[in-house]
C-alpha cells in the first residue's frame, strides 16, 4: 500500500462540484455538437446521451462508494490494489491515465481550434501536414504555450486551481443558459431533420464518444484525500456532477438541432456557436466561443489535476520511478507528474486538427477498462470487506458492481477491431499503443533493482 495523508485539503463542496462538471463538459458541447446530431440525429443523439447518463451513473455509483470508503490519492489506484494487488492496481492506473492525457492533449488542440475563429494569423508560417491538415507554427505554439502555462499555474497549488475553476464553470453556464433559452423560444421544430439519420451505426457512434465526454467525475476519487467534506458528501457531489453533465449535454444537442437546420449545421466549423449566432447575432456567437475557451480551461485543469494524482499515486507505490512522487517545497503539489502531464499535452498540437478525432476515441477506451477494473475491485471488496465502513452504501450494491462491469465491458467492446466503431489504424492504435509502451518503459525503471 502507498503512504496516504500526504496532501493538504483544500476543497469544500463548490469546489468539488466544479471541478468534476468543468472536467466532463469542457470544450466538447461547442465542437462536437455538429458531428453528434450529423452522425445519430437528434433522436439518436438523446438517447445516446440518455442511456450514455444512465451507464456513467451506474459506474459513478460504484465510485461513489468506493470514494467514500477509502478517500485517498489516486482513486481507482487504491481501488484496484486493496482488491487485486499492485499489478492490477498499476494497470487500472495506466488506463485510466491514458484517459485524462487524452482529454488534456484534446484541449491543447482544441483551443487553437477556437482562437482561430477569434485570431487572425494563425494560419501563417506552415510546418507540415499531417492527415491533409497543415499544421502552422502560432496554431501549434499557442497550444503548447497554454499547456506549459497551465501546468504551472497547478504547481501553485490546488486551492488557486479550485478557485479558477469555479470562475470559468460560472461563466460557461451562464452562457449556456442563453443558449438553451433562445433555442427554445426562438429555434424552428422543422430545423431538427430526420431523427435517426443513419440508423443503429450513427447512434453508436455517438454512444462511443460518451465515456470520452463524460469522464471526469472520477477526478474527485482522485483527489479525495485533499476534500475537507464529509465522507458521504463525496458520493452524493460525484453523481450530482454526472447527472448535471447528461443534462447539459443533452440540451445543448436539443438547442443546435431547433436553432440550426442539417445544412447549416453540416457546413458550420463550430456548430454550437454558428447556432447561438443565427439565435442572437454575431456577439453571441463571439461570446459563447469565449465561453468555450473557458470550457477547456476547465475541463484541462481538472485533468491536470486528476491525472497528476494518478501519476503521483502509483510513484508512491514504487510503480513509477520515484521522481513523480516529488512535491512543491512550499505548495505541496506533486510537480514531477504535473511536468509529464503538461509536457505530453504540449506535445500534441504538433498533430494538427485531426488529433481531436483521434484522442477521443483512445482515450476512450483506457476510460472503460479502468472503469472495469474499479467495477471489479468493487465486487472484490464487497465480498472479501463487508465490515469496511462506507458511508456512501449503496442498497443492493452488489447489483450496481455487476451493472457497471457489463456496462463498461460492453463500451469496451465498441473501440475493438471487430467493434461497431472501432479504433482505427495507425493513428488511434498507435496513441494506445504508445502509451502503453510507455507505461511499461516507466514501470520497468522503477522496479530495476537499484
Amino acid at each position: 500500500m502507498t503512504d496516504r495523508g500526504t496532501l493538504p485539503q483544500s476543497l469544500g463542496r463548490r469546489d468539488v462540484l466544479t471541478l468534476a462538471f468543468g472536467a466532463m463538459i469542457g470544450w466538447s458541447w461547442v465542437v462536437l455538437s455538429g458531428t453528434w446530431l450529423a452522425q445519430g440525429g437528434l433522436g439518436g443523439t438523446l438517447i445516446a446521451f440518455l442511456l450514455g447518463g444512465v451507464i456513467m451513473l451506474v459506474i459513478g455509483s460504484v465510485y461513489a462508494e468506493l470514494a467514500s470508503a477509502l478517500p485517498w490519492v489516486g482513486g481507482e489506484h487504491v481501488y484496484a490494489q486493496r482488491a487485486f494487488g499492485p499489478g492490477a492496481a498499476f494497470l487500472c492506473t495506466w488506463a485510466i491515465t491514458l484517459g485524462y492525457f487524452s482529454v488534456s492533449a484534446f484541449e491543447a488542440v482544441a483551443l487553437p481550434t477556437v482562437l482561430e475563429t477569434l485570431v487572425p494569423g494563425l494560419d501563417a508560417y506552415p510546418l507540415w501536414t499531417l492527415a491533409g491538415w497543415t499544421v502552422t507554427a502560432p496554431w501549434a505554439g499557442v497550444g503548447c504555450a497554454t499547456a506549459l502555462l497551465l501546468t504551472l499555474l497547478n504547481m501553485r497549488g490546488l486551492r488557486f486551481a479550485a478557485v479558477m475553476q469555479t470562475v470559468l464553470v460560472l461563466a460557461m453556464v451562464g452562457v449556456g443558459l442563453l443558449l438553451f433559452f433562445g433555442a427554445f423560444s426562438r429555434g424552428s421544430l422543422e430545423n431538427p431533420g430526420p431523427l435517426f439519420p443513419e440508423g443503429l451505426s450513427g447512434f453508436s457512434a455517438v454512444l462511443m464518444m460518451v465515456p470520452f465526454l463524460f469522464v471526469g467525475f472520477d477526478v474527485i476519487p482522485q483527489a479525495a484525500e485533499e476534500l475537507r467534506i464529509p465522507r458521504r458528501s463525496i458520493g452524493a457531489l460525484l453523481l450530482t456532477a454526472v447527472a448535471l453533465a447528461a443534462l447539459w449535454y443533452a440540451v445543448v444537442a436539443a438547442s443546435v438541432a431547433l436553432a440550426l437546420p442539417a445544412e447549416g449545421r453540416a457546413a458550420a466549423s463550430l456548430a454550437t456557436a454558428d447556432a447561438m449566432g443565427a439565435l442572437w447575432g454575431p456577439e453571441a456567437r463571439a461570446l459563447l466561443v469565449l465561453a468555450g475557451l473557458g470550457g477547456i480551461l476547465s475541463s484541462w485543469n481538472a485533468f491536470m489535476i486528476g491525472g497528476s494524482r494518478a501519476i503521483y499515486a502509483m510513484a508512491l507505490a514504487g510503480q513509477l520511478p520515484a521522481i513523480f512522487a516529488r512535491r512543491h517545497p512550499r505548495y505541496q503539489t506533486p510537480t514531477a507528474a504535473l511536468a509529464l502531464l503538461g509536457g505530453l499535452s504540449a506535445c500534441a498540437p504538433f498533430f494538427g486538427r485531426p488529433a481531436l478525432v483521434w484522442l477521443v476515441d483512445a482515450g476512450g477506451l483506457g476510460i472503460t477498462v479502468a472503469y472495469a477494473w474499479v467495477a471489479a475491485a468493487f465486487l472484490a471488496l464487497r465480498l472479501r470487506e463487508p465490515e469496511l465502513p462506507r458511508p456512501f452504501r449503496l442498497p443492493g450494491g452488489r447489483l450496481f458492481g455487476y451493472g457497471a462491469l457489463l456496462a463498461s465491458l460492453g463500451l469496451s467492446l465498441l473501440y475493438l477491431p471487430f467493434g461497431p466503431a472501432a479504433l482505427s489504424w495507425p493513428a488511434e492504435w498507435a496513441i494506445v499503443l504508445g502509451w502503453a509502451g510507455l507505461g511499461a518503459g516507466l514501470y520497468g525503471l522503477a522496479r530495476r533493482p537499484s
